[in-house]
């Protein structure tokens, strides 16, 4: 997952909000991936394990697009796993 994708994990992160994914606590989200030498594993991480830090992604009020979402990911090369357990987790939290 490393060096697969040249873009950002601010294009992911953009990319995921207009797909109407709310990001709860944003700033503390992009500050652990700018630190982190592999921001994919790192946010595979904080995906399933953030709540402590206030760390959440949800369906924002304008409701979800799971084609964008899937785009999304595809884009930036996660795998099908990862991309899967971070839907049902948005459908989830309804």
């Amino acid at each position: 997952m490393g060096s697969l994708s040249n873009e950002s994990f601010d294009q992911f992160l953009d990319s995921l909000k207009q797909a109407g994914v709310a990001i709860r606590n944003e700033s503390e989200l992009r500050e652990r991936l700018a630190e982190a030498q592999r921001w994919r594993f790192a946010f595979a991480t904080l995906a399933s394990n953030g709540r402590p830090l206030g760390i959440r992604f949800e369906d924002s009020s304008a409701g979800l697009n799971e084609a964008e979402i899937h785009r999304a990911f595809t884009q930036f090369q996660f795998p099908e796993t990862l991309e899967a357990a971070f839907s049902a987790s948005l459908k989830a939290e309804h």
